[in-house]
Order: structure tokens, then C-alpha cells, then sequence
């Protein structure tokens, strides 16, 4: 299915959102909460299609080197998630985005490092230019969401660690892991009116420590 960054498109996905039951994990004194975006943005090569927003954290980060990430992290003390994933986007990426553009919020994901991480589902109309902060993203991806989860880019494998597979989206050569490939898979099945939870997939090994 192809989807433009238009009024249409927000109204869809603002409908998909209204009509989701999230599922809500209590968050124990044992985890930490945290936020993410799902930033939905025009894609860059004039095409019109929408896209999401990754970054690429830098190398030398002490935490999540490396790694593909949704913007976002933990929530200050008396922060509500949107609040939080707000303040992400705009900390790390120069966006400012106003609550009143948070569209809806999917399932609660607990990492195996003691995270409760909330998904908030945000439009960011307008999007450039980009100011990344360079202690916390190294670049910056606008993926079209046309095509990014199918049946040929998306596996899951099994481990023997877990009941639960652990799911990868095909990336740039590489692969994308829970909890960012999880909550991109329910958000994409979402809009395609079907309901995935993010509950039933496992993060890689290399996540657990």
C-alpha cells in the first residue's frame, strides 16, 4: 500500500490509533520508564510518500553504540510519555513538535535492560530543516513507509533463550531489532488494520546485557 504525507494520511492513521487498544504494562519499581516517537515526516526525495524518522546513534556513545533507535529515552521525573518523546524529538533531532500533534500511543515494551518503553505516534508537518544533536545521533533516516514491512523484509528467528522469536526488519544491508523493530512492525500492521503485539517478540542476546 503507498501512503503520502497528506491530510488524508493523518486522518488515517489518526483513526487507526483512536480505534487501538494499547496494551499498558505496570510500571514495577524494578523498571525504568522511558519514551519513543514514531515520527511521521514527509520523505525526502520529493516523492510525497510519508516516511518515519531513525537515527543512527554515534560510535562513541557509552550506551547503544552504534545502534538504530526511534528518537527518544527516559523520562524525567513528572513527565507524562508524550512529554518525554517530545522533548526527545526536539533534543536530539531540532524538531519542535506541540502535544497537540501526538496521534496515539501503541503497546508498552519492557526491554531486557529495565525499560518500560512508551510508543506515542506523532506528525511532524513541518520537518526541515534537521539539527542533530552529535552527542546523541550521529544521522539521520527518513524511511518510507511503503514497503518497509513485508513478508520478505520482515523474520523472525527462534533462540533457545526465550519462547519468543526474535523479530528483524532487512536494513541497509543489516537488520533492525526489538524493541524499535517491534514497535515499527505493530505500527505498520496498524495501519493495514490488523493488530500485532509487540509482547509476542524478543530482543536479540547482544540486548540482554
Amino acid at each position: 500500500m503507498s501512503y503520502l504525507f497528506n491530510a488524508g494520511f493523518k486522518a488515517l492513521v489518526a483513526e487507526r490509533c483512536a480505534s487501538f487498544q494499547r496494551e499498558e504494562i505496570a510500571l514495577q519499581s524494578k523498571l525504568k520508564q522511558a519514551a519513543v516517537a514514531v515520527t511521521l515526516v514527509a520523505a525526502d526525495d520529493g516523492s510525497g510518500r510519508a516516511a518515519f524518522i531513525l537515527t543512527e546513534r554515534p560510535s562513541n556513545m557509552r550506551n547503544h553504540a552504534g545502534q538504530w533507535a526511534l528518537p527518544g529515552g527516559r523520562c524525567d521525573e513528572g513527565e507524562t510519555a508524550a512529554q518525554a518523546a517530545l522533548r526527545e524529538i526536539e533534543e536530539e533531532i531540532g524538531l519542535s513538535v506541540p502535544e497537540s500533534e501526538v496521534l496515539g500511543t501503541l503497546d508498552d515494551f519492557v526491554t531486557r535492560s529495565g525499560y518500560r518503553i512508551t510508543p506515542l505516534v506523532v506528525w511532524a508537518e513541518r520537518s526541515q530543516p534537521l539539527r542533530l544533536n552529535e552527542e546523541e545521533v550521529a544521522v539521520v533516516y527518513r524511511l518510507p513507509l511503503d514497503g518497509f514491512v513485508t513478508k520478505e523484509s520482515v523474520s523472525f528467528v527462534s533462540i533457545k533463550e526465550s519462547p519468543r522469536p526474535v523479530i528483524r526488519i532487512r536494513l541497509m544491508g543489516s537488520h533492525l531489532h526489538a524493541p524499535t523493530a517491534a514497535i515499527m512492525y505493530q505500527f505498520c500492521e496498524l495501519l493495514a488494520g490488523r493488530v500485532a503485539r509487540v509482547s509476542e517478540f524478543e530482543q536479540p542476546l547482544f540486548a540482554w546485557r
